[in-house]
C-alpha cells in the first residue's frame, strides 16, 4: 500500500511517502512558518524524491489533533481534498499517538503538548514494539491532574514532549513513580511514524464528515455559546463551519 502521511498540527511540518512500512522519502521542518503555503510544495518535493506520482497514492494519513487550530485545519483540509480527488483512503491519527514511537522502550508513554495556563494536551499509551494502545484518552487537562492520573496507574512512565523542561520540576516533586523523558530532538513528530500508525488502522474516515480533534473549544465557539446561551442545537460551532 502506498501512503502519503502529513502533519502540520504544531510548529513541525512533516511529510512522508511510504510503501507499506518502508519509508521512501520524508521531509521535516521545525521552523515556524506559514504551513498553508509550504505544505503542498513539500508534498510535491517528497513525492518526487520517492519517485512516485500523486495518483499512485492508496491511503492518506493525517495527524488529526490535538494541536494548533490553524495547523490542524491546514493538514486536515489538504488530506480531505486529496483523498476526495484521488479516491484514496483517508485515515486520521492522533497527533499525540504519533509521538509514542519516539520512546525508545516499551511500557507506558505520555506524550503531551503545552496548552498554556498550566494545561496540556496529553494522553497515556501502552507501547509494545510497533503496537500502540491508548490507556488514557487524549484530553485537554491540567498538568497537575495528569500527574495524579499517572500516580494512580502506579507504573513507570516515559514522557515525550519538546516542552518537558517547563514541567520538569512539577514532575520531580509530584510523581511517585519512575519517570524518564526524551530530549527535545527526540520529541519531534515525524511523518514516517505517522504513516506506519496509519497503515495499522482499519477504521477509515468519512471524507465529508471528518474534522480535526481540537479537544477544546475555539475562541469562535466560546463566543458563539456566549451569544447563544439558550441554543438547543448541540452540534458544535466548529463542526458547523467545517
Amino acid at each position: 500500500m502506498k501512503i502519503l502521511a502529513m502533519d502540520t498540527s504544531n510548529v513541525t511540518l512533516s511529510v512522508a511517502v511510504l510503501d507499506s512500512e518502508q519509508l521512501l522519502a520524508m521531509q521535516t521542518t521545525n521552523i515556524k512558518r506559514n504551513h498553508s503555503k509550504q505544505l503542498m510544495p513539500i508534498i510535491s518535493q517528497t513525492l518526487a524524491e520517492a519517485g512516485m506520482a500523486l495518483n499512485e497514492i492508496d491511503r492518506i494519513v493525517v495527524a488529526k489533533g490535538p494541536g494548533s487550530y490553524t495547523g490542524l485545519r491546514i493538514a486536515v483540509t489538504t488530506a480531505k481534498t486529496l483523498a476526495l480527488t484521488l479516491n484514496a483512503e483517508l485515515v486520521g491519527v492522533s497527533s499525540l499517538e504519533m509521538l509514542v514511537p519516539n520512546a525508545p522502550q516499551n511500557g507506558l508513554v505520555v506524550p503531551f503538548f503545552d496548552a498554556r495556563n498550566g494545561n496540556v494536551f496529553a494522553g497515556i499509551y501502552e507501547k509494545n514494539g510497533e503496537q500502540v494502545v491508548n490507556v488514557l484518552a487524549d484530553q485537554h487537562i491540567s498538568f497537575e491532574k495528569l500527574l495524579a492520573k499517572i500516580n494512580e496507574l502506579g507504573r513507570p512512565v516515559y514522557f515525550v514532549s519538546s516542552q518537558f523542561e517547563q514541567f520538569q520540576t512539577m514532575v520531580e516533586n509530584t510523581l511517585v513513580v519512575v519517570a524518564e523523558h526524551s530530549g527535545k530532538l527526540n520529541s519531534l513528530p515525524n511523518a514516517h511514524a505517522l504513516g506506519i500508525l496509519g497503515l495499522q488502522k482499519t477504521e477509515l474516515e468519512n471524507v465529508y464528515t471528518f474534522v480535526p480533534a481540537y479537544l477544546r473549544v475555539t475562541e469562535a465557539e466560546r463566543n458563539w455559546k456566549e451569544k447563544h446561551p439558550n441554543d438547543e442545537n448541540k452540534e458544535s460551532y466548529v463542526r458547523q463551519i467545517n
